[in-house]
């Protein structure tokens, strides 16, 4: 069982920054692959970032390449989301989430057991 708590959502303005924080806990280990979920009321969730915990690889989609970056503090066993350069379409609950295997991590949709956190608020306004 894993654990997570996100924090650090917040409403700013275009062109701002935030830095999302995810807390776990539980029984995980370097062959879980963790990352960074938004979602918009009435859309689906979209992975944005990930990270392989045993090499450290990295992630993200497109819209936020050179803009996010996902990060690790393994002594805190806490998950980071730095997000610089905001737009509105940034919008929306981030969640963080974890699940074993290296194979969901380049393709940022998980599968098997999945634990997610109750997530966190990102309003961007122009």
């Amino acid at each position: 069982q894993v654990h997570l708590v996100e924090s650090g959502g917040d409403s700013v303005q275009a062109g701002g920054s935030l830095r999302l924080s995810c807390a776990a806990s539980g029984d995980f280990d370097v062959r879980y692959c963790m990352g960074w979920f938004r979602q918009i009321p009435g859309k689906e969730r979209e992975g944005i970032a990930s990270i392989y915990l045993g090499s450290g690889n990295t992630y993200y989609v497109d819209s936020v390449k050179g803009r996010f970056t996902i990060s690790l503090d393994n002594a805190k066993k806490t998950l980071y989301l730095q997000m610089n350069d905001l737009k509105p379409e940034d919008t929306g609950m981030y969640y963080c989430a974890a699940a074993y295997s290296e194979t969901w991590c380049p393709t940022l949709r998980p599968f098997g057991t999945t634990y997610w956190g109750k997530g966190t608020l990102v309003t961007v306004s122009s």
